[in-house]
């Protein structure tokens, strides 16, 4: 049965574009059901109504805090009933408000190597801690932040006179290719989240989670 999948964004949407392109190309069994924008301008909205994609707008600064928001968010979901919650660049913290209907079922990508580096500015931290590999984990939303089991990472070498911008272009492009192999097998069942653990075909993941050849299987 082919899958139902909500993407939460926030920015551009490169990661929504890959998705998309996966479930166009047969790497995901699914299809986007809905991509949702807090803020109505964003240029995700626009490149996923180009496509045919039913889009929402849902203004975090229309509500008085995170939890108001949180809760007029799931609510505005259900009815598009989705197996499966994406957030790809979705720069909002959610509450337990949002995560704990969506718990098992909602996943997030974060460009660095977890639990190197949550939150923001991540490509420069790894730049000034002299690290010689930065990265991208995909993995389950838990209520801590960028804390949640990951499903698979891909790492990607620091090279001399990279700056920022130089080294998110290059782990954008490993984004864009793990992020479809980690929803498929989401939505296939074969990776699901036990308790804070996360299990591929029954098995626990390590830290860093699955080789993408295993999920590629």
């Amino acid at each position: 049965m082919s899958g139902r999948i909500a993407v939460l964004a926030s920015g551009v949407g490169s990661n929504a574009e890959a998705l998309a392109e996966a479930c166009e190309d047969g790497r995901i069994d699914g299809s986007l059901c809905v991509v949702v924008s807090n803020r109505p301008a964003a240029p995700v909205l626009a490149r996923a109504a180009a496509r045919g994609l039913p889009t929402l707008a849902l203004d975090h600064r229309a509500y008085p805090d995170r939890a108001a928001f949180d809760a007029a968010l799931n609510e505005a979901l259900l009815p598009f009933a989705p197996d499966l919650v994406v957030l790809a660049g979705f720069m909002r913290i959610l509450t337990p408000t949002f995560i704990t209907p969506w718990r098992g079922r909602l996943v997030n990508i974060h460009p660095s190597l977890l639990p190197l580096y949550p939150g923001l500015d991540t490509h420069a931290r790894a730049l000034a801690a002299g690290d010689r590999e930065a990265g991208a984990t995909v993995h389950f939303v838990i209520e801590a932040l960028d804390a949640g089991p990951a499903i698979l990472q891909a790492r990607v070498p620091i090279r001399e006179g990279d700056d920022p911008g130089t080294l998110a272009a290059r782990v954008q492009l490993e984004e864009h290719r793990i992020y479809p192999l980690a929803v498929q097998a989401c939505l296939g069942g074969r990776v699901r989240l036990a308790g804070d653990r996360a299990e591929l075909d029954g098995a626990l993941l390590p830290p860093s989670g699955a080789e993408a050849a295993a999920l590629a299987r």
